[in-house]
């Protein structure tokens, strides 16, 4: 059954990769035009979109291996770490290797807040949810923060209402995971997986229009 549900997981990610589109979003009120999609461009989108669709599958497969108690559980959260290593590794050619590094550690606190979070709502500890919940949302604001001060093209407000729906949709798995209620469990997952889609859009699309030299 282990092995059926990683393989399932594998076979939905490379899916993804092979036919969703490479359609750019842009972000509300900024308005990026018709760009000509380069090489270059078109290979920062996919490593974007591959590296925020493994962020939602590998928080998913630690939320389903925590309620299981399965014995992946140490393997899959060191996995999910690295993802978001490599997600701070991803902006180092264009911010430096101290912005990477930074948003590595904003990321690493997200995955540990969001352990806190299924924590608390495992063992109904309504006072220890309200707590970690709000840090949570918090460090999500930090990453909207940092993002949008790196970059101009990034609408801060827009940062954060994407972060905070994602941490909705992480959310509603859990709860829904817990209460049995497969069907919306999926659902949730799918929704916020098409979500974070678009967020790695907005973050290609910023990057591509603030050095555009590098995507000629």
């Amino acid at each position: 059954m282990k092995k059926f549900l990683k393989k399932s997981l594998l076979t939905l990610f490379l899916l993804n990769l092979v036919f969703i589109p490479l359609k750019a979003h842009a972000l509300e009120n900024n308005n990026f035009g018709d760009v000509v999609e380069t090489k270059s461009k078109c290979n920062l989108k996919f490593k974007e979109r591959q590296l925020w669709i493994e962020h939602v599958l590998w928080t998913r497969s630690f939320i389903v291996s925590d309620i299981a108690s399965l014995d992946d559980k140490a393997p899959v959260l060191e996995r999910l770490l690295k993802n978001q290593d490599d997600i701070g590794n991803s902006i180092k050619p264009y911010y430096g290797e101290e912005a990477g590094n930074k948003l590595s550690k904003l990321l690493r606190e997200h995955i540990e807040l969001a352990g806190n979070v299924l924590d608390s709502a495992k063992s109904k500890d309504s006072t220890s949810f309200d707590k970690y919940n709000k840090l949570w949302y918090e460090n999500a604001d930090e990453i909207a923060d940092f993002l949008s001060a790196a970059n101009p093209n990034y609408s801060n407000k827009v940062l954060k209402d994407m972060l905070h729906k994602h941490l909705q949709f992480v959310t509603d798995q859990v709860t829904h995971r817990l209460n049995g209620e497969w069907k919306k469990d999926i659902d949730s997952y799918d929704k916020g997986q098409e979500h974070m889609i678009h967020f790695a859009d907005i973050l290609s699309e910023g990057i591509i229009k603030q050095f555009p030299d590098k995507f000629k």
